[in-house]
């Protein structure tokens, strides 16, 4: 049984992705940050995913911490067997205008979104390496590519993790590992929820098919660059934004 292992799980897209994957036949490894309500969730997430026949089993751990992600690749290593999948999906936003921003708002989304993608790839891939295969795929967003006023951190760390794939991809290809990310647009989750109607109906004007994305979405692209109809993409960055860019 092949594995994925999927941070920032306890939630949102990445809740979906891992429900998702579980019902592909991965066993999977649900990443949640260490507080208790985040700890309630992903239990709930684990047992929905166990509803698949699968094992599901939850690992508390900072991201953007290096030695918290190497404790839980062990963990995860040492449970499972195997790392078949790694998706990177941890995320959190602290917007405001460049003018206005904390310097503290700023290196938090950096280590949590950017850094944390660097933590898992470097102690990950080596796993894959042993096993002579592996998949990689990086949650980024259109804020990386497109940037967004208010957003300066939130689009840096994103479009650095475009970087970041592309560079994997190429270092790590001749290992047969494949890494690719996914560029989500405007996506139902509670990031999105908080914002102000008026502010909502100006974000879908620029949206070709006027309506918001749904996680599972997200997740079903993710699904196909994590199984072998994806074995000969790499270094792709695919947009799911239901045509904003155009």
């Amino acid at each position: 049984m092949a594995t994925a292992l999927i941070t920032g799980a306890s939630q949102g897209i990445g809740a979906c992705i891992a429900k998702r994957l579980a019902k592909d036949g991965f066993d999977v490894a649900i990443n949640h940050y260490p507080s208790e309500s985040d700890k309630e969730k992903a239990l709930a997430v684990a047992e929905e995913c166990r509803s698949f026949g699968i094992k599901a089993e939850i690992f508390s751990a900072d991201v953007s911490k290096f030695a918290d992600c190497e404790n839980m690749v062990k963990a995860v290593k040492d449970t499972f067997g195997s790392i078949d999948a790694l998706v990177n999906n941890a995320g959190i936003t602290k917007d405001n205008l460049m003018a206005r921003m904390k310097e503290e708002d700023y290196d938090a989304v950096i280590a949590v979104n950017q850094k944390s993608v660097f933590n898992m790839m470097k102690l990950v891939c080596p796993v894959m390496m042993k096993q002579k295969h592996g998949k990689i795929v990086n949650v980024s967003s259109v804020a990386g590519l497109y940037g967004n006023a208010g957003q300066v951190n939130y689009s840096a760390s994103k479009a650095a993790i475009i970087g970041m794939t592309k560079t994997v991809a190429k270092e790590y290809g001749r290992k047969n590992i494949t890494c690719n990310a996914v560029a989500p647009g405007f996506i139902h989750t509670p990031m999105t929820d908080v914002l102000s109607d008026d502010l909502k109906a100006k974000m879908l004007d620029a949206v070709a098919l006027r309506r918001y994305g749904e996680p599972e979405e997200i997740a079903s692209v993710v699904s196909f660059l994590v199984s072998e109809d994806a074995s000969y993409v790499t270094g792709q960055v695919i947009e799911i934004s239901g045509g904003l860019s155009m």
